[in-house]
């Protein structure tokens, strides 16, 4: 039995990214309500890990045990070439227990409605809904919900909500592409791998050097440095601030991207905004109708995890000059991952991803927004070793000062360039 049948749906669902058995692991243990992950077939992040179907099987598992939906993309934008198997894959999904589909090409669609027909249907943001008409035609063939194009502003989504009978989900963290909700031909065009095929190169994150030869009077502005310019490179959508409207919109899901990032990333940014949910959705039963204001902390938090900066992209307009980032293609990183919490208890089994040294001070990231920071007095291999330094991929037990309650998925990070603060 599907979650989705026995599980009321939270007031707004955290939706966030899977790209690995480790992710998918790491964002429940920090509060989703849902995750959207993509097999090894038919997704559109042909370079993320993606889930093999052992992997996927194991995914659901985890996931339905501890009450969290599993959607699963099916969302290239498919040739005929494309299509044998499809219909096998999906109902292999179907029987593996999977809360739904995210979808984007019309053939692929249908082909779902016909072989799967009581599977949930989600549309991704790939089919570009940007008006109401538009909304009305996919709700029309079976689509339960619909993740609108990033280019609609607050106004608009309210506006689709309101006459719209399936659910609304919208993006709300993460990268932005230079093209309508990621249809995109640059990358194909520069590389000859096509984003509309799960192979995106990102081009727009390259650096580039711009020569106009029959307008030497344009005023474009365009400032390089010795890598180039990045007239292409958006900064990442944040909307941590206008959850309150996205809320009372009201936004039936909001959704993180980040199938492609890594754990740190996935595990930090969720933890952020299932700690900013909880906050608003708590301010407004204490408050009701009163205008919710988010605190500093969480953007706080969030610039710990190093991005190429932030927008709010379209919510009150079209975005202009200071939404892009013409200056590099990313800012720096305060914090760093070191670990993942393999194994609780006294003296945890700590997954390293970035070396740990006896004497050093790092910092554990808790649920919420609580960060510990301690002390390693000792580093030892899972069979007792002593070791002067753990070094990423291995699995070291630590002994630490103060004893945590460590928490099995936890995050453990260092400041990048300095020490984490152990005075009382």
């Amino acid at each position: 039995m599907k979650i989705s049948d026995n599980r009321p749906a939270p007031r707004c669902e955290l939706l966030a990214p899977a790209g690995s058995l480790d992710k998918l692991r790491t964002v429940i243990h920090y509060g989703a309500d849902a995750v959207y992950l993509g097999g090894q077939e038919f997704s559109l992040r042909a370079h993320a890990t993606n889930f093999s179907r052992e992997d996927l099987a194991q995914a659901v598992t985890f996931a339905h045990e501890r009450h969290v939906r599993v959607f699963v993309t099916v969302n290239i934008f498919a040739h005929n070439r494309d299509l044998p198997g499809l219909a096998s894959y999906l109902q292999w999904l179907a029987a593996t227990g999977v809360d739904g589909l995210i979808i984007s090409d019309p053939g692929v669609l249908r082909l779902a409605r016909r072989t799967v027909p009581s599977m949930s249907i989600h549309l991704s943001t790939q089919a570009n809904v940007t008006n109401l008409e538009s909304a009305l035609f996919w709700q029309e063939q079976g689509v339960s919900r619909l993740n609108l194009a990033r280019e609609l502003t607050l106004i608009e989504i309210r506006d689709i909500k309101e006459k719209l009978a399936a659910k609304v989900e919208v993006f709300v963290h993460g990268a932005l592409c230079i093209s309508y909700s990621g249809r995109c031909m640059l990358s194909l065009y520069l590389t000859g791998r096509d984003a509309n095929q799960g192979n995106c190169a990102h081009p727009c994150r390259y650096g580039y050097r711009l020569l106009e030869e029959k307008r030497p009077e344009q005023l474009f502005p365009v400032e390089e440095d010795g890598r180039g310019t990045y007239i292409f490179n958006s900064k990442d959508l944040c909307l941590i601030n206008r959850l309150p409207e996205l809320v009372n919109a009201p936004v039936d899901s909001i959704k993180i991207e980040g199938r492609m990032k890594g754990i740190y990333y996935a595990g930090g940014i969720v933890r952020i905004y299932r700690a900013a949910l909880d906050y608003l959705f708590l301010a407004m039963a204490d408050s009701p109708g009163k205008p919710v204001v988010m605190p500093p902390v969480f953007m706080e938090e969030i610039i710990k995890l190093g991005t190429r900066g932030y927008t709010e992209n379209f919510l009150d307009g079209p975005p202009g000059d200071e939404d892009m980032c013409y200056s590099g293609a990313v800012v720096d990183q305060t914090y760093v991952p070191a670990g993942i919490v393999v194994e609780a208890g006294s003296r945890p089994l700590v997954e390293v991803r970035n070396r740990i040294r006896p004497g050093e001070s790092l910092e554990f990231m808790t649920r919420g927004l609580t960060n510990i920071p301690f002390a390693v007095l000792a580093v030892e291999t899972a069979e007792g070793k002593p070791l002067a330094q753990a070094n990423s991929g291995s699995r070291v037990r630590l002994t630490t000062s103060p004893r945590l309650a460590w928490q099995q998925y936890g995050l453990i990070r260092r400041i990048q360039g300095g020490a984490v603060d152990l005075s009382p």
